[in-house]
């Protein structure tokens, strides 16, 4: 059982709780005002606890082959979750995760040390500001889970922003974004037009009652310039205790329907979830 003591504190931008874990006897749950945040295991870095994590550890297994070290860019940083989880699973691979909250960033590298010989480079600044700062080609990998309060931010969802995406990623990066949504999904299908605009490719993984709009919740949203093996994902998927769908071509050119890129004059930070969506009691 794990005794450690729950750590409170008044970040830059919200009030931050690591929780122990009862079950797990070096596992810790992160809050920023009572919305679950992330879950780290430090004495098993690649054990993901919430179920869009797990959706988000699938693709990354899948964008390269098995062991293979990439760049990776993280625009939003949490406990560090899915940068502990590529140190292990891709070792040597090289990292940078960009949080605003600086105060969450040095609570996290204070209470939760990163595993031995991880390569990962911690940077307090805004995600659209570093984004626009980095070097073109630059990243395998890009992986977008900022929220502010439990919304996407609206100059993280804009036409101009996915151009950055695009820029910094080279020929054939992947991207990887943690959305929310219920329906109607006019945010859902406003960002898959968006990102529609600038690659090629595109796949959706989301619960079946979220996707039939049954209630609010994740959905990861994948893009490239090459083919993704949408098949492997959902065998990947469907393995989970909560299986998802994952949705490509046609199924989701359907869903996204004649919604419209959306640009930064117009963007606006994806739905307030309804009260107790993400609570945890």
């Amino acid at each position: 059982m794990n005794e450690a003591i729950p750590v409170h504190r008044v970040t830059d931008f919200g009030t931050v709780k690591l929780m122990p874990d009862v079950d797990r006897a070096r596992a810790w749950l992160l809050t920023v005002d009572g919305a679950p945040q992330s879950y780290v295991d430090l004495d098993d870095p690649a054990h993901l606890e919430f179920e869009y994590a797990r959706r988000l550890g699938h693709v990354l297994d899948a964008v390269a082959e098995a062991g293979r070290a990439l760049d990776v860019l993280h625009l939003g940083g949490g406990a560090l979750t899915l940068p502990r989880y590529v140190a292990v699973t891709r070792p040597g691979s090289r990292q940078d995760v960009v949080e605003a909250d600086r105060g969450l960033l040095e609570l996290v590298a204070e209470h939760l040390p990163l595993p031995d010989g991880a390569r990962i480079a911690l940077h307090a600044a805004d995600a659209r500001d570093w984004l626009s700062a980095a070097p073109a080609g630059s990243a395998d990998v890009l992986v977008a889970d900022v929220f502010g309060g439990s919304r996407v931010p609206a100059h993280l969802t804009s036409t101009e922003y996915a151009g950055e995406v695009a820029r910094v990623l080279r020929a054939d990066g992947v991207y990887l974004a943690n959305l929310a949504d219920g329906a109607p999904f006019a945010f859902l299908r406003s960002q898959l037009a968006t990102f529609a605009a600038h690659f090629a490719e595109l796949v959706l993984i989301a619960e079946p009652g979220v996707l039939r709009g049954r209630r609010f919740g994740n959905a990861v949203l994948v893009a490239a310039h090459r083919p993704l093996d949408a098949g492997a994902l959902a065998r990947r998927t469907a393995a989970d205790a909560f299986p998802a769908r994952v949705e490509h071509g046609a199924a989701l050119r359907a869903f996204t329907g004649d919604a419209r890129p959306v640009r930064d004059a117009d963007a606006v930070p994806s739905p307030e979830p309804p009260e107790g969506a993400f609570g945890i009691g």
